[in-house]
This record gives structure tokens, C-alpha cells and sequence, in this order.
């Protein structure tokens, strides 16, 4: 009987780990794109400041919908527009929250809870092609948003895999701007 409870416990822990990976502590990894060029563009949100908390409500303990975004100073010559947003402090390395790939170079804002017009979503670290709203497992993690002006379109299809879509980005990126949040659970 002894056996069976600490059998249950150690399924218990093993269980509570796999789901404080899926929120921010993938093992994924990744890496940042085109963190060479130079940084021309501003993003900011209506939702929080840089640098500041951001809202529940975009989170795991909210609504879980992406924040109202917008950006301007994207190079003339951009031929698409992608955004990545990701957490550089989890646990097992860069965990992705979403991208957005091949956005019209017009665009210059993404409302609350939308994809930006007639962009394709990658995969992020949890293997969907959607916003993965921050769920940080301990401490205060920081989500850079972060929006980069392409050369040329990605051309990859909805549900890239994480790695394809970011090397995409860092083949074509010319320009970028981020705006950071931070977010701490009780």
C-alpha cells in the first residue's frame, strides 16, 4: 500500500511539472531572430507601459487574449511585417508565445484578442498556432513583443513549425522595435 501512495505522489509531481512546462517552462529553447538589426521600430501598447506590468486580463489568470498592439517607423521598403512575442526567463530557455508571420507592411496595429490582418501564425512552444498568454511558473518574467520589418515575405504556411518561422525572420529581417511587459503570479 506504501508503494502505491508514493508511486501516485511521484505521477502527482511528474503531472504538476508537465503543466507548469506548458504555461513558461518549455524546453524548447529558442532562439531570438535577428537580434543584429538595428531597432528603428517603436511598438507600444494602449494596454500597459514598457518595462511595466501587464495586464491580468492578457494573462492565464484573465482572459488569455493577446494585448492591443501597435507600431510605427517600419522601413519604406519592407515587403511584410513579422511579430514574435516571447519570455527569455523560462525555466528551460526562450519559451515562444506566438508568431505572426508575413503581415501586410501597411499594418501598423494588431487589436485585442485579433491575429493582425492577413498574417499566418506559426507554432509556438506548445506545438499550436495561436497566443499563448503569459503563465509564468514562479518569479517575474519579462514577454518581449516584438515586431520586425522583412525584405520579403516568409512565404511559410499557417502552422510553420517555431524553428522554420523564426529562422524565416532572421533570414529576412531588416528592422525591429519591441516593447517589454512583465508579469508575476501570486
Amino acid at each position: 500500500m506504501a508503494g502505491a501512495m508514493g508511486v501516485t505522489r511521484v505521477a502527482a509531481l511528474l503531472l504538476a511539472s508537465a503543466l507548469l512546462a506548458a504555461g513558461c517552462g518549455g524546453d524548447d529553447g529558442a532562439e531570438e531572430p535577428a537580434s543584429d538589426v538595428g531597432e528603428s521600430i517603436t511598438v507600444s501598447s494602449s494596454a500597459f507601459e514598457a518595462d511595466q506590468a501587464i495586464p491580468v486580463k492578457y494573462t492565464c489568470d484573465g482572459d488569455s487574449v493577446s494585448p492591443p498592439l501597435a507600431w510605427d517607423a517600419v522601413p519604406d521598403d519592407a515587403k511584410a511585417v513579422a511579430l514574435v512575442v516571447d519570455d527569455p526567463d523560462a525555466p528551460g530557455g526562450t519559451y515562444v508565445h506566438w508568431i505572426v508571420l508575413d503581415i501586410a507592411p501597411a499594418t501598423t496595429s494588431v487589436a485585442e484578442g485579433s491575429v493582425p490582418t492577413a498574417g499566418v501564425q506559426a507554432t509556438n512552444s506548445n506545438g499550436d498556432a495561436s497566443y499563448v498568454p503569459p503563465c509564468p511558473p514562479s518569479g517575474t518574467h519579462h514577454y518581449r513583443f516584438t515586431v520586425y520589418a522583412l525584405d520579403a515575405p516568409t512565404g511559410l504556411s499557417e502552422g510553420a513549425s517555431t524553428d522554420d518561422a523564426l529562422a524565416a525572420i532572421d533570414d529576412h529581417a531588416v528592422a525591429r522595435g519591441r516593447l517589454i511587459g512583465t508579469y508575476s503570479r501570486d
